[in-house]
């Protein structure tokens, strides 16, 4: 009978919202969520804010699909530090004039899953002809993105393509005046290379000291450490276990946000790769994890966390099924699912130290990982972010 209540429960709350799942394909610019959803101490969190900027031409299909693969782990690498610091990420594409669009904008947010799901949209195509938008995909990365006035934030751009900006444009934001302006506000552009045009090379190294950055190269392929393990396909059903055990309660608009989110995760779940919904989990599962795990006005972790009063929440407020059922069935249900929850996410932990575990021994044979794009985006991080007063002890990395 309770496993009828909770399955009730979740398949309702998510068939609800399929209707409103937003056009994230054909959106210029996504909303960012604003604050932390999990508690009141996010306010006092160490923050990373990470925007990359992505060339989306023809050549760089082998970088955007490394990027759906790893940006999870890049995450994870993020929050290892001792701090447990929200990450916050957001994406800028771009191609050229001429192209099925110049620049296209998902904004900061600590809801990983929305920016992935956009993510996973991108693909390569258009340009062929040399010089890209550079100079306005950086403009927008640093006036159409919102970053915070938090002085103690750890910002970072990181600008990845294989062809060097136009400069023959009369009418963009050259990259010099726009770094400069990133430098005032505290923001560190770093420069990743893809393959090996010395046309490139000049700009994007210059870019990189403009933007008190660091300079990379890597392989045209992304040059990204890519293993899959025996642990990732039941990590990922777990995960997605877990995942439906969420329920949300809030307001009109916040449902609706709730239930994009909810969308979105379906869709990484369908379509995104075992390894990289393992990779997911892994980060879902750490301290930093959480916000992007749960999302807002997550009801069971409210209630069992004692940050609310489940009596204390308006009817129409709560989950659409909840609201018929008597008080006591209410309690009953969020206490099988806190445990259900539980249960897997101790399961998943114990995988996924399994899984690290392999994964370092299998980095070890192979001794080619400090060439990877994962290396070198974390060695950055991990220097760049002292000045911010973050930590990183151990150099062990996830992958």
């Amino acid at each position: 009978m309770k496993s009828q209540f909770i399955a009730f429960t979740l398949i309702a709350v998510t068939a609800s919202g399929i209707a409103l799942y937003p056009a994230l394909q054909n959106a210029a610019t996504l909303p960012a969520v604003a604050g932390n959803p999990i508690s009141a101490i996010t306010n006092q969190q160490q923050r990373i804010e990470v925007v990359f900027v992505l060339d989306t031409t023809g050549s760089m299909s082998g970088l955007i699909d490394a990027a759906k693969e790893k940006i999870w782990s890049i995450a994870s690498n993020m929050a290892s530090a001792e701090s447990a610091p929200e990450i916050r990420m957001g994406l800028v594409a771009y191609r050229d004039r001429g192209d099925a669009y110049v620049t296209r904008s998902v904004d900061l947010s600590s809801d990983l899953d929305s920016v992935y799901a956009t993510l996973m949209d991108f693909q390569a195509a258009g340009g062929g002809d040399g010089p890209e938008s550079v100079n306005q995909a950086l403009d927008d990365a640093l006036n159409k993105i919102s970053w915070s006035r938090d002085q103690n934030s750890y910002k970072v751009i990181f600008v990845v393509g294989d062809a060097p900006p136009h400069m023959d444009y009369q009418d963009d934001v050259k990259y010099p005046a726009t770094l400069a302006k990133a430098r005032a506000r505290g923001i560190v552009v770093n420069s990743i290379q893809c393959g090996n045009s010395s046309a490139t090379t000049h700009r994007w190294k210059q870019i990189a000291q403009l933007g008190s950055g660091q300079y990379f190269q890597v392989e045209q392929s992304g040059s990204a450490v890519a293993i899959t393990t025996p642990y990732d396909e039941k990590i990922a059903k777990l995960s997605k276990q877990l995942d439906d055990t969420r329920l949300y309660y809030g307001d009109k608009e916040e449902k609706q946000k709730q239930r994009s989110k909810m969308l979105a995760t379906q869709k990484l779940h369908a379509a995104a790769s075992l390894e990289s919904r393992a990779r997911r989990a892994t980060f879902n599962a750490s301290a930093s994890g959480k916000t992007n795990s749960l999302g807002e006005n997550e009801l069971v972790d409210a209630v069992t966390s004692g940050r609310i009063d489940l009596d204390s929440i308006k009817k129409d407020q709560l989950p659409e099924p909840m609201q018929a059922m008597a008080p006591s069935v209410q309690k009953r249900l969020i206490e099988d699912t806190a445990k259900h929850r539980n249960e897997l996410s101790e399961e998943i932990g114990a995988l996924t130290r399994q899984r690290a575990g392999y994964l370092e021994e299998r980095v070890a044979e192979d001794g080619d990982a400090e060439a990877s794009l994962d290396h070198k985006i974390f060695s950055a991080v991990r220097e760049q972010a002292k000045k911010r007063g973050l930590k990183y002890e151990s150099d062990k990395m996830a992958y």
